[in-house]
């Protein structure tokens, strides 16, 4: 699956997926753009779009939308670090035009 990465997820994050093809948003040159234009854009290239952005769902409309949303209950790599299996997992599964809230467990 080719995966866009928004700019608010950790690197170290990423390196630690497998199985996908993970291209950042700075990557594009897509780093500054708006949530609405990111997604069309991202929609043209990519089948996931993966993000801690929690504002995403409240500030797009995201119905209709082709791509699949992975969204992360937090970016902090510390918390994320003990959960790489969860996000994989979450990763491996998410259907096309599905919004996934992953719920991180705090102090994991």
């Amino acid at each position: 699956m080719r995966v866009l990465v928004d700019e608010c997820v950790p690197l170290k994050l990423v390196r630690a997926l497998k199985g996908h093809e993970f291209t950042t948003a700075l990557e594009r040159g897509w780093g500054s753009f708006k949530n609405g234009r990111l997604l069309a854009l991202a929609e043209r290239e990519f089948e996931l779009f993966l993000t801690a952005d929690r504002n995403l769902e409240y500030q797009q409309n995201l119905k209709g939308r082709k791509i699949a949303i992975l969204l992360l209950s937090t970016n902090h790599w510390p918390t994320l670090k003990n959960q790489v299996a969860l996000v994989q997992t979450a990763l491996d599964h998410v259907q096309p035009a599905e919004l996934v809230r992953l719920e991180i467990p705090i102090g994991s």
